[in-house]
């Protein structure tokens, strides 16, 4: 029989065919005088040995012993199989947990769902489309700079943020960084510094008084200065820079 028959016999592409005689765990029969290569019943059995052992989930490496080797130690093989598939299984429960997380706060996919919550919270009603988005892409880039083992502490300051009375004053705060531009003056920006400082300075105690103090965000100052850089205009990053200079008089 051609490819194509043995292929649709044993309920797999000719492109897996072909994938398997790559990997050499499939023989690949030399080519009669038509130039077509010629497959019999021995190469179908072999082929549906294969299939059943990938359905269960055998990586192609460990064939060669299952196929070929009448002793071996199928019992470990299996053993190891089913701790591989049980860490599988764990890591999709984890991940279908993170899917609950977001769901049931309607949070975006693309968020880091520690903070996901606070960061849905806090970006709901009338805020500036630009400064939303800077609020959700530095969320992205800071989680992903603290690490990991970090995310705890920085999902309680995030948390903090979300709390009402600070959501509705950020607000109003959104508003004044949004009408910053050419025309704003040295007062009006220097007093959305100070409110921003004001706001910001105690949640930044509780963090440090919860024992977080060794989470640091000025050591990322670089890389969030160079995102603000592109995103905000001039005024808005002297309100910024003034914001960091009041709080760093502060640590």
């Amino acid at each position: 029989m051609r490819s194509s028959e043995l292929a649709a016999l044993a309920g797999v592409t000719v492109r897996t065919l072909r994938h398997y005689h790559q990997v050499g765990v499939l023989d690949e029969p030399p080519r009669s005088a038509n130039g077509y290569r010629s497959y019999d019943v021995h190469h179908l059995i072999r082929l549906l040995r294969i299939k059943r052992l990938t359905a269960l989930g055998f990586p192609l490496s460990a064939l060669p012993d299952l196929l070929d080797q009448p002793g071996a130690d199928a019992v470990a093989l299996l053993d190891q199989l089913d701790d591989e598939l049980a860490a599988a299984i764990r890591r999709l429960e984890a991940r279908r947990a993170i899917v609950a997380e977001l769901r049931r706060d309607r949070a975006a996919p693309d968020l880091p769902h520690e903070l996901a919550r606070y960061l849905t919270a806090s970006g709901a009603g009338e805020v500036a489309p630009g400064l939303a988005r800077i609020d959700r892409e530095q969320a992205i880039l800071i989680a992903h700079l603290v690490g990991d083992a970090k995310l705890p502490q920085l999902a309680r300051l995030y948390e903090r943020m979300a709390d009402p009375d600070v959501i509705a004053a950020s607000r109003a705060l959104y508003v004044r960084i949004d009408e910053l531009g050419p025309d704003s003056g040295d007062a009006e920006i220097e007093r959305l510094a100070d409110d921003l400082a004001a706001l910001v300075a105690p949640m930044l105690a509780d963090v440090q008084a919860a024992g977080d103090d060794d989470l640091d965000l000025g050591a990322l100052a670089p890389l969030l200065s160079a995102y603000t850089d592109d995103m905000l205009n001039e005024s808005q990053r002297r309100a910024l820079a003034l914001v960091e200079e009041r709080l760093s008089a502060l640590v």
